[in-house]
Parts: structure tokens; sequence; C-alpha cells
């Protein structure tokens, strides 16, 4: 298998060559209208289209989705049901490139504003191989015009993410991530004030606020990360006199983007993302308008404002669900992804499976990708308990084979596999952060999904006060002891404190395997040969 370091300077700047087609771009430099300080004059008329996507992870291909569970949080009983209007082939960047361009022919280009609302780059096979040059040398051949930095945007490091903007002609920007040795907004300049329509339309571009419990910590050592609505109530006021129409372009996901609307007056559509929602048509929130465009490059989000004299008078929105049998993918960029994919292809089609029948991933509940990998890593470990980090991206295994690039868009991130030992006590307080990332106090501490396991029986129940949510849990059909230890094998994330899960750091006898996660799952779906979706029901949510 392909693998370039990290730290790898000359393998990476080859691998730039090979991905960008020879080399990286400099930037161009912002047009008069993208360089607007301050309005002048009259307030503007016009109608302004946003066309924009959300969490596409490094997607770039077409995918097999279905009703039910068909991406990550689609079908999940844990979170506001959601699914696919029908089975199908759908999506690919170059769908996302023939709907954008068709808009940009009805409406004219100049009238046409191309957003893009975080987890962009990060996460996927392809995405690693080429540390998120090929997402963004896509998006950049689009005319992508703004993007706000997700928090699986940072995988790579910040200083990665650094270079990566020097490589496009658009701003990737997060207001609140903040440089701490300087206390300036990370990669510049979060707004932007761009002419759409005879419109002037200002950008703000916010990133998750716990980005940096979600990831490895190392890669963010450098920033803190604030909440976007109190840095909302610095920025808005500034860019309102900038502009005709503010445009907050969000990674906080629909609930904290609801607040957002509710707390900071001035702002007329939130673009969002990080939660994988459809939000169609455009949710008004006070006087703001949310809306968001599922993930995976399955779908494109088109919001449609009326502007009279520097006021939003009308609003219209639809996403557009990106059937390969309604939508034909753009020749030019197939072939761009086609030449993209070339340079890696025997390590992409590896087949390392089969599924014999559909295994999908669920965030907020008991998922079934997850509880599988949990196995695997259980069983070659010896170990009594499996713990997993709950993640919301990914795509549906279908039936028949599982390719490196299935398994590793399912489970991408570099973590090695750890042992320990904890009490029955410990764990309770494990699933008891869980509980309380699912449903805490206040909806700006939310992080991450519920925490995966293998081994484990047990009760979360929502409705229960903070420490009294965990109930009736077993190893197999033996209660558990609180005060007996427990052979646990976990990641080195968790082990780190990904999701606030700190305890994990208090086991006893921590010991780091020199293998990966994804070698030790890909060994054991070899094993298998066919593999089967797991029994659920080790887990009983209560909400």
């Amino acid at each position: 298998m392909l693998c370039i370091a990290v730290g790898d300077r000359a393998a990476w700047r080859l691998l730039v060559m090979i991905v960008l087609g020879g080399c990286a771009p400099v930037p161009r430099p912002l047009s008069s209208a993208q360089s607007a300080t301050v309005v002048d004059g009259p307030r503007a008329t016009g109608d302004v289209t946003i066309v924009h996507t959300n969490d596409l992870h490094g997607q770039l291909s077409a995918i097999v989705v279905d009703t039910g569970d068909a991406t990550a949080q689609t079908g999940d009983r844990g979170r506001p049901y959601q699914e696919y209007s029908r089975t199908g082939i759908i999506g690919g960047f170059a769908r996302v490139a023939t709907a954008v361009e068709r808009i940009r022919a009805e409406r004219g280009a100049a009238n046409v504003l191309l957003v893009d609302a975080g987890d962009t780059f990060g996460d996927g096979l392809l995405a690693n191989l080429t540390r998120g040059a090929a997402t963004l040398r896509m998006m950049d051949a689009l005319g992508y015009q703004f993007m706000a930095l997700g928090n699986h945007d940072f995988e790579y490091g910040e200083q990665h993410t650094r270079t990566l903007q020097s490589t496009v002609h658009f701003p990737m920007r997060a207001a609140n991530a903040v440089i701490r040795a300087s206390g300036e907004p990370f990669n510049g300049d979060p707004t932007l004030v761009i002419v759409v329509s005879g419109v002037r339309v200002g950008l703000l571009a916010l990133t998750y606020h716990n980005t940096d419990q979600t990831g490895n910590k190392d890669n963010t050592r450098e920033l803190t990360f604030t909440s976007g609505i109190e840095t909302a109530l610095r920025y808005v006021p500034v860019l309102r006199a900038r502009a005709d129409v503010v445009v907050i372009v969000s990674h906080q996901g629909t609930l904290v983007d609801s607040l957002l609307a509710e707390q900071v007056p001035g702002i007329d559509v939130i673009i969002g993302g990080h939660s994988h929602d459809r939000v169609q048509p455009p949710r008004r929130v006070g006087n703001t308008w949310l809306a968001q465009a599922l993930s995976d490059a399955t779908a494109l989000g088109e919001v449609r404002l009326q502007v009279v004299n520097g006021r939003v008078s009308s609003i219209s929105g639809v996403v557009h669900e990106l059937y390969a049998d309604r939508v034909v993918a753009r020749p030019q960029y197939a072939a761009m992804l086609d030449s993209i994919r070339a340079a890696f292809s025997d390590t992409l089609r590896a087949v390392v499976s089969v599924a014999a029948q559909r295994i999908g991933r669920q965030y907020k509940s008991e998922s079934p990708v997850d509880r599988l990998a949990a196995e695997l890593l259980r069983q070659s470990a010896n170990a009594e308990v499996a713990f997993l980090p709950g993640l919301g991206f990914g795509v549906t295994l279908q039936p028949g084979p599982i390719t490196r690039e299935m398994l590793f868009g399912l489970f991408p991130h570099p973590s090695a596999v750890v042992h320990m030992q904890l009490t029955g006590a410990q764990i309770q307080a494990i699933l008891e952060q869980s509980a309380t990332n699912l449903r805490p106090a206040r909806a700006m501490d939310r992080v991450g999904g519920l925490i995966q396991s293998a081994g484990l029986r047990y009760t979360i129940d929502l409705t229960k006060p903070v420490g009294a949510r965990v109930g009736r849990m077993s190893i197999g059909s033996t209660a558990m002891d609180p005060a007996r230890y427990y052979r646990v094998v976990t990641t080195s994330g968790l082990l780190q404190g990904t999701h606030r899960q700190s305890m994990f750091a208090h086991g006893v006898g921590i010991r780091r395997d020199s293998q990966q996660v994804t070698a030790v799952l890909e060994a054991g779906l070899r094993a298998q040969q066919r593999v089967h979706a797991p029994v659920m029901g080790d887990v009983t949510l209560v909400q």
C-alpha cells in the first residue's frame, strides 16, 4: 500500500505535482469585487443565487445509496431521521460540476456564488494518499469562491492546511480558529465581500468550536477554537456595514446554527455543514434563513435571494440530489478524477473481503460497521471489551466486494491499537461521558457520536439525569462488576481524549501496539473472506 509520511516534504512536493498536473498554482489576486471593503452609495437590488456543498469528506466518486442507512447520519434512530429519496447511483464531483454549471448557465455566472461549508478534503483513502490535494484541485477548477474549514480539514496538521491554501484560488477560512501565539484568525481574514448580481454579499467563515475534541490534538496544538456565536457577534456588525447581504458559511451543525441565528442579529443566511442535514426549503430562525445539503458529494444546495435596496425580500431553496439517471457526469471532471486516481489505482481497488449484505454506519446510535470493526479488534487483541469512537462520516458497504478504499472511507484516521485494563466503574464512566456528549446540558458541548463497542451490553437512557444514564451493564450474560478489571482494547485517539473521553488515560497496563487499527481491520476482513452484518441489540438506547 502506498503511504506518504506527513513529514516527508519531498514526497509531498512530488505528489502535488502529480495531482495538480505539473505544479501548484500561484494564487491569483482577488478581483476588485472580492476585495471590496466599504459599501458606498445606495444599497443594491438583484437576484443572488448561492450554490453550496458541505461535508464532501474527500468523496469524489459516485456511490450507491438507498433508503434508510445510506451514508453516515442517515437512517440513524439516534438523531432526527432522514434518508435518500430512493435507491440508486448518486453523486460524485463530476455531477456536482454538471449541476453547478447548469445553474450558472440558467442564471448567469455573475449572479451565482459557489461556497463550501467544510469537512471537505480530508478523510477517505484518496484524500489521505493525496493529503487533501485531490479534492481541492477539482474544487479550484470548478471555481469555488469561499470555504469554511471543518474539523476534519485539519487532519493533516494545521501547517499542511496552510500549504493547501497556497494551492487554490479561493479562501479557506475560520474566524473562530485562532492562532494561540498571535490571537489572529487561522489562514487570514475570515471575511470576504464579493459582488453577485450587483449585490455586495458579505461572507464570514466559522468552524466547529470543538474541533480539538474530534481528532488528533497534535494537529491543532498551535490553535484554539472558540465559540462561533461569540465570534460572529464581533464580526457581523462590521461585515453588515460593508455589505448588502450577510452570509455565514458555518461548519457548526444545524442545532448550533439555530442558536447563532437566534443570538446574533444581522445575519441573512447561514449555509451550514457538519451535521449532514437536508435543510429544504431553507428554514427560518428569527430573521435568518438556514440551508444545508446532505454530504459526500451526493447533493448540491441552491438558495435564491431576491434583494431589494440592500434587503432580502424573498428567499427560496432546494437540495438537488444528484442521481446518475438524472444528472450526467461532466466529462472534464470525470477525466480529471480518473487522472488523479490512476497513480493510486492498485491501492484503491484492492479487494479485502466481500459483504454479504448492507453494512452501514450510524452516528448517534449503535452502528453496524463499527460493531463489526470493534469485534474484529476485540478478537485480535484477545480482549473482553473493545471501544471505537463514534464517527459521523462514511458510506454504507453495499453487498459485494469491499475494497481498501471503502474500508478507509469508514476508518481513515491513522490510529494505533492500545491495550489496557479498566474497572467496571471506569467503563461505566466512559459510557456516561458518551451519554453526556449525545445530550449535554448546553448544545455547544455536544461532540461526537455514541461510543462504539464490542463485548459489552448496556442500556443508555438519555431521559435520566447526568450520572444515572447508563445501566444493565454486562459482559455477555454476566453483570459487570464495578471493582473488577477488564481487558480492554481501544485506539490511540480515545487514549488521547477524543470526544472528551478522559477515562482511558487512567487505565492500568496501558500498551500501544505497533499496528494501526486499519491494518487490524483489513487483516480481519481478509481472514473472513465473506462478511455478514453483525447482530445488533447490545445497546438499548432510550430517548
